[in-house]
């Protein structure tokens, strides 16, 4: 989807398109602040907009092609205001502008974009304005009243919401509403978009912080001498004039720096649910009116330096928070990217070779494209001229360029680092790899985990409880000292750290989650890293997952005086246009073998015989290819002795032969990966149970087992006998992670407390897995378990952390022993601590040789 829209900013009907005011909002109407650049090509002319929202909407207006909005309107829309009455579900009545924008995403071509099946809807929007974790909380319970809506997940950490919904009983535009009613704007995620509006508030931001730091930095000035003749050696005079030019720098933090909280804790107030701005918020106001109304009647202490120190070091550490959100949004930003808005078509290919230039998003399968050096696969190709080289580090983190030949697939999304190829489309843009993928890593961190649960209820809670214990410590000093009452509850209220209990978590997931993708492993569900950590028994298929999946030559054996180069080549020759996975192996191996003939040989009169071989005459001799029985119709009968040959026990016999004589066996078998025997080893070392599940015959998987030291496998298991195997694990206590192709074994992945799929294509949307592997080492696995104990580690070491920080910070304040200014530097250390103790996951983890 590429329509987003801010319903904050939704229309001030009626206002001719022509012309507006200078420096006014061709949307709505409003001045467009200095310096701005939100601008929208209508008409041709790139009209300013005064901000994010505006510019959304009339990109999503001019998108969906009612650009005759502008053209036909009689005045500007009404405020946001209108729709603001509407509360706890009751929508007010819409103006014409908003109902409108609204019913865009409504529109047939909008809900099939959402589709996940015929039934049911789901999609993430970006959300505007979150501070906490009241916000997560009050998000969650406003949506699932709505009907149809069947599940709303608020991640506070990259600030998505994913939701999921029935078609004939919901829609986009009531979800929308809803979010607005309760004061955010939401709009249908876009990485870009996004971006730019990160980048934004990031400026934005650094303004704030720049005018906190010089005011904090000019009142310290003032008040230093202050501290210091606090014996009573400076002149009156000239301590009210300290006080009032600590005044008057103070004022530009507390009304431009401070912003940010003062205008969350509103909203906090407004919703019902008031979040961390609120405390934060009361005690810069208490402590700037108590300094000033001291400093008008010249008697009293004052806190500005408190004040603006307060304000500056937890600007800082929203600034952490904001860059930790950046991170984790540019991953998806760097896919966006990559995906190329238009593709070269060869339409008259062979025959032409001449091109045009049409939208990516217009190809098709079956269209043949080029593609040139540097440019990137717009969707899932086949190579038909040319041999390329593919750079496809941003979609399974493999830094290595891959080399590929005619005949081989092209993943959407892979980079030509090469000479120019050309490409038969397999799958439509919109169906690409490189499509699922951004799909489901819009999905990966939505859901939240057991522990970031339990900390967004713990820190809904502490808001409320705190502002009760600041009003009981108030109380309680005014009888104790009256002079030390206001102080000390603000140092209550700005001690603690809701925040820091609410970021505990989902920082560090963010922080993981873009880890293991750089790596290759896409992190789907919540629970992952939480299960993987606990673990007992790791079961893995072998098709697919300790093997390659598909049939190799591992050796050529020549039966007679011909070389094994030429039996090959004639073997290829015979099998050029079988789809058999066995020929596709010899066909591939003739291909890349280096000592291969220059001259390529050809088979005419080709007999397909199902089951047992083929035949075909090649420079006019008759041959066979097959079963050693089949072509021992032609060779002879010395089969018998050959099929006895030391051959390898694993491996699929294909023989070759002419009239007369054998001339050669082919030995081809799935290999193991090499990464396979390190990955087994890793969590046998580790203490869990390693077992090998297999639909395979016995003697194949135990050769595979044996020669990768796994003493508990398992043959001839059919998907249902799989499912049985792990169940029965299950209710004798184990904790199982499964690990299979995501096909296949689609229902013991579900079934397994976590499970890994090898994924790629379009086994991406089909794959039943908690985590995909995208890259093509099973070693990613290790990456997981490694990254699965350091992460748990950190959320627990953030938790404890905010937990005690909280435990002994808010007592010590309550009873006098800390000052303001020290309450404001420990909140803002506090949250600080836990984003960057979660940002040292994003450093890469030790190889499992390593570990």
């Amino acid at each position: 989807m590429n329509a987003p829209a801010d319903i904050a900013q939704l229309a001030r009907p009626d206002h001719r398109s022509a012309p507006t005011p200078a420096l006014a909002c061709f949307h709505c109407g409003l001045p467009v602040p200095p310096a701005s650049d939100w601008r929208v090509v209508i008409d041709t002319v790139a009209q300013p907009m005064c901000c994010p929202g505006c510019q959304a909407v009339a990109q999503a207006i001019v998108d969906f092609h009612v650009d005759d909005y502008y053209r036909d309107r009689t005045a500007l829309a009404a405020t946001a205001g209108a729709v603001d009455s509407a509360v706890d579900g009751a929508p007010a009545a819409l103006p014409d502008a908003l109902a409108a924008t609204l019913a865009l995403y409504d529109t047939p071509s909008m809900i099939d974009g959402f589709a996940l099946d015929a039934d049911t809807c789901e999609t993430t929007f970006a959300v505007e304005g979150i501070r906490c974790a009241a916000c997560v909380w009050l998000i969650e319970k406003r949506l699932r009243t709505l009907p149809g809506l069947l599940a709303a997940d608020m991640n506070v950490a990259t600030e998505r919401l994913r939701v999921r919904w029935r078609r004939d009983s919901c829609e986009p535009s009531a979800i929308l509403l809803a979010m607005q009613q309760i004061g955010y704007a939401a709009f249908p995620f876009d990485a870009l978009r996004q971006g730019e509006q990160l980048r934004l508030a990031g400026r934005h931001m650094f303004r704030q912080l720049f005018i906190a730091a010089l005011s904090m930095m000019q009142v310290m000035m003032y008040a230093l001498p202050l501290y210091i003749a606090a014996d009573g050696t400076m002149e009156a005079g000239m301590a009210d004039l300290m006080r009032w030019a600590g005044l008057l720098l103070t004022l530009p933090a507390v009304l431009y720096s401070a912003q940010p909280f003062f205008a969350g804790a509103w909203a906090g107030v407004r919703r019902g649910a008031p979040g961390m701005d609120l405390p934060v918020a009361i005690g810069i106001a208490a402590a700037f009116i108590g300094s000033t109304v001291a400093t008008v009647r010249g008697t009293g202490e004052v806190y500005f330096d408190s004040v603006t120190m307060f304000i500056f070091l937890l600007l800082c550490s929203r600034a952490l928070e904001l860059a930790a959100r950046r991170r984790a949004a540019a991953r998806l930003e760097s896919l966006q990217h990559a995906r190329p808005a238009a593709a070269v078509r060869m339409p008259g290919y062979p025959a032409s070779r001449d091109t045009e230039t049409v939208a990516a998003a217009a190809i098709h399968a079956g269209d043949v494209i080029l593609v040139k050096p540097g440019e990137a696969v717009p969707a899932d190709s086949i190579l038909i001229d040319g041999d390329g080289t593919l750079d496809l580090s941003l979609l399974s983190g493999e830094s290595r360029p891959a080399h590929c030949i005619a005949g081989d697939g092209v993943p959407g999304g892979a980079v030509n680092a090469g000479q120019a190829i050309v490409l038969r489309v397999t799958r439509a843009a919109v169906d690409s790899t490189l499509s699922v993928l951004m799909k489901l890593i819009e999905r990966a961190g939505q859901a939240k985990p057991q522990l970031a649960l339990w900390a967004d209820k713990v820190a809904v809670w502490f808001v409320g409880a705190l502002g009760l214990l600041a009003v009981v410590v108030f109380c309680v000093w005014q009888v104790i000292d009256p002079s030390r009452a206001w102080p000390v509850a603000i140092a209550v209220l700005v001690v603690s750290c809701p925040c820091a209990l609410s970021l505990a978590t989902p920082a560090a997931l963010a922080a993981v989650t873009e880890r293991l993708l750089r790596q290759g492993i896409l992190v789907v569900q919540p629970h992952v890293l939480e299960t993987l950590h606990r673990v007992t028994h790791v079961i893995f298929d072998k098709t697919g997952t300790l093997t390659m999946g598909k049939p190799v030559l591992r050796r050529t054996v020549p039966l007679a005086d011909a070389t094994p180069d030429w039996c090959l080549q004639a073997a290829a020759a015979l099998e050029a246009s079988s789809a058999h996975p066995l020929a596709l192996a010899l066909v591939t191996a003739a291909r890349r073998d280096t000592g291969a003939t220059a001259n390529v040989l050809v088979a005419d009169a080709i007999l397909y015989v199902t089951g047992r071989g083929m035949e075909g005459v090649i420079g006019g001799m008759r041959m066979r290819l097959g079963r050693a029985d089949y072509v021992a119709d032609l060779a002879g009968s010395a089969a018998d002795t050959l099929a006895q040959d030391d051959g390898d026990p694993s491996a699929t016999p294909v023989y070759l032969g002419q009239a007369g004589s054998w001339l050669a066996r082919f030995e081809l078998a799935d290999m193991v990966r090499d990464d396979a025997a390190a990955v087994v080893e890793f969590f046998k070392n580790r203490g869990k149970t390693v077992m090998l599940l297999s639909g395979d015959t016995w003697s194949v998987t135990d050769h595979v087992a044996t020669e990768l030291g796994i003493r508990d496998a398992g043959g001839e298991y059919l998907p249902e006998q799989k499912l049985h195997f792990v169940q029965a694990l299950q209710r004798a206590g184990a904790i199982v992670a499964m690990v299979g192709d995501g096909i296949n074994d689609a229902a013991v992945l579900r079934a397994a407390d976590v499970s890994f799929a090898m994924g790629a294509g379009a086994a991406l949307a089909l794959a039943q897995a908690d985590a995909v592997l995208l890259a093509p080492e099973l070693s990613a696995v290790t990456q997981a378990a490694l990254a699965a104990d350091q992460t748990m580690a950190v959320i627990r070491q953030n938790l404890i952390w905010a937990t005690l920080y909280n435990a002994l910070a808010i007592p010590a304040a309550a009873i006098g022993w800390l000052d303001p200014w020290m309450t404001a530097a420990g909140m803002s250390l506090s949250s600080a601590v836990v984003v960057l103790n979660a940002w040292r996951l994003r450093s890469a983890a030790k190889s499992c040789r390593q570990s």
